[in-house]
């Protein structure tokens, strides 16, 4: 990324740079009102909090049972619901609401989740289901256009599924895990509604989904940051629910490392890629959950044990994360010329990584300016693969430091060819293939090379990712949060007269790349990006993904009209309209977890 701070004029000169006195000056000069919800930072949260008239009494609680009871029957038809971004003058905005309303899904007359997609045209299979993870854009978009009680709804109908008995063939599971999915069953005859769960005792491969209880967490502070009611969260049964969630995460063990040991297929992979072991994806996930709950966890007798745990494994998780599983030009230098067969507590290749173990393609990948969190770290392996989600989390939840997120930012714009080719970004990169992908996936025909979790590209095209060749920019918005609205108002500017590169995003992971960008101050990224993607979307009826190097396939097995790329998009698109929801699913760093400075070119600017 260039270093130079001018900016271009009209006439092609260039104008002188801009110090950091006139960037502050110019807040006066040209503002732009943003309301801020009770979604920025903890501390404006707090304050606002104290203003709100609780949206629900204080003592609601859980009364529905889930035997098969009377009910209404279940419909799909669009809530009547008046909101303004429903009535958005693009025309895409309205028909993907629509489309998102199509696929609530009710019980007892009330929407508590949405369907993983509305494809009629293939075998349902479990995409007629309400996957947590599927629904968790959905449900911001909800909260963003102010549907607050579809999310409460979700929230309470899967906590109570949590307090099932759990059991796969005769082996019972940890009572905190939360469901993958589950659907609405209704008996025309007796008129009786019920909700059949899945733990994973119907999944392909049988493997219990560990991400369920993660996302559920950061969704209960998401709902809590949106409405500024913190009554739900305070219920016994939620603080129960969190408590049980964790208590199968910190517990103590024979593991040495304060990551999370995880099966193949466990998260949004959720089939066997050679994941196993410690992915990056659920590290994240777990981090942003320990910290999520960590805010949301009463300080009683019950709760207090917990958070204490949580603040030592988040410390321990912060420094194991940072040290070993980021890499960029320095550290791929190092573990290059790593020694093996070291021993005691000086040894630098603490993971006795051979260095013949280095793929090459991971030498030409890696840029001078830039880095990112690497797929996997275990004993005698490191996963070198790009993985989009695990790192668009780290960013959001604050796992990466300010430094590290500005230079995943750069990564993805120095190799946008190998992320993006001609359609969205990639979920993995690179594809596996030959003797390799036979042994990683099983043969799985569904992730063969450049296709799905396979370096496949996932929906929607999103263009213009934007040098804007001021580098001050990047840093205020970390040493200068206040002047993070200025920055917003005046990028649209800056935009006019800078260099443009072109690059694709897929939109299941569109709304995370956009929060990402924000936080990043880096939002003109997806919002030029956002204008390409509303060409491409609509038109291919919102397909789940694409196959090949280039992405030019729908896949073979891609459904359409797939939810999270319905909601994906819009929750990008209102982020991007009103910035201040970010605070929702974005956390600002702990000063506390101090991170390891090492000097490093990707830190460079």
């Amino acid at each position: 990324m260039s270093t130079n701070a001018n900016s271009i004029s009209q006439n092609g000169t260039q104008d002188p740079p801009l110090s950091m006195e006139e960037c502050f000056s110019k807040l006066t000069v040209k503002p732009r009102v943003l309301k801020r919800h009770a979604t920025m930072d903890d501390d404006s949260f707090n304050k606002m909090s104290a203003a709100y008239s609780p949206r629900y009494p204080s003592n609601s609680r859980i009364s529905e049972e889930y035997a098969v009871s009377p009910a209404a029957k279940s419909d799909m038809n669009t809530p009547t619901v008046n909101n303004a971004f429903e009535s958005h003058p693009h025309p895409m905005v309205a028909e993907a609401w629509e489309a998102l309303n199509r696929s609530l899904v009710y019980f007892r007359g009330q929407p508590v989740g949405t369907i993983a997609a509305l494809d009629n045209s293939s075998e349902g299979l479990n995409y007629d289901q309400v996957f947590v993870r599927d629904f968790v854009p959905s449900a911001l978009a909800f909260l963003m256009n102010g549907q607050p009680d579809i999310v409460k709804n979700f929230l309470l109908k899967t906590l109570r599924l949590q307090s099932w008995e759990k059991k796969v063939d005769r082996f019972k599971l940890g009572e905190g895990v939360m469901p993958a999915s589950f659907k609405v069953l209704h008996d025309p005859v007796r008129n009786y509604e019920t909700l059949i769960a899945d733990f994973g005792e119907s999944a392909i491969g049988r493997v219990a989904p560990v991400d369920s209880g993660f996302w559920w967490i950061i969704l209960l502070r998401a709902y809590t940051k949106a409405t500024g009611d913190s009554t739900l969260a305070e219920l016994p049964e939620c603080q129960r629910g969190m408590r049980l969630i964790l208590s199968l995460c910190l517990s103590e063990g024979f593991d040495t490392f304060p990551t999370l040991l995880c099966a193949d297929g466990c998260c949004m992979v959720d089939r066997r890629m050679g994941v196993y072991g410690y992915p990056i994806e659920i590290q994240a996930l777990f981090f942003m959950a320990l910290r999520c709950a960590f805010t949301l966890l009463k300080q009683d007798a019950e709760g207090k044990e917990c958070v204490e745990r949580i603040s030592k494994r988040l410390h321990a998780l912060s420094f194991h994360m940072r040290s070993y599983f980021w890499l960029d030009l320095k550290q791929l230098n190092d573990i290059y010329r790593y020694k093996t067969e070291e021993y005691s507590h000086t040894a630098v290749n603490k993971f006795n990584v051979i260095p013949d173990s280095l793929p090459d393609w991971v030498f030409d990948f890696m840029p001078v300016h830039g880095g990112y969190f690497i797929g996997n770290v275990s004993p005698a392996r490191m996963d070198f693969r790009w993985f989009c989600l695990g790192n668009c989390i780290a960013i959001l939840s604050s796992l990466a430091t300010p430094e590290q997120s500005v230079a995943i930012m750069d990564l993805i714009e120095s190799r946008w060819e190998e992320l993006v080719g001609e359609m969205p970004l990639k979920v993995c990169y690179p594809a596996i293939g030959s003797h390799e992908w036979r042994i990683e996936t099983g043969c799985d025909p569904k992730n063969t090379k450049w296709s799905y979790h396979n370096g496949g590209s996932w929906p929607g095209r999103l263009s213009a990712l934007h040098v804007p060749e001021i580098t001050v920019f990047i840093f205020s918005t970390y040493a200068y949060p206040q002047t993070y609205l200025y920055l917003i108002s005046i990028m649209d500017d800056l935009s006019q007269n800078s260099l443009w590169l072109t690059m694709n995003v897929d939109a299941v992971l569109l709304w995370f790349l956009t929060a990402a960008c924000i936080k990043t101050g880096r939002p003109h990224i997806a919002r030029r990006a956002l204008e390409l993607a509303e060409s491409r979307l609509s038109k291919e009826h919102w397909p789940e993904y694409y196959d090949g190097k280039l992405g030019r396939y729908i896949g073979k097995q891609a459904r359409k009209f797939q939810t999270w790329s319905i909601a994906g998009y819009l929750v990008a698109k209102m982020l991007l309209e009103d910035p201040s929801h970010v605070g929702m699913i974005s956390l600002e760093e702990d000063k506390q977890m101090k991170p390891i400075l090492r000097r490093s070119k990707s830190w460079t600017f």
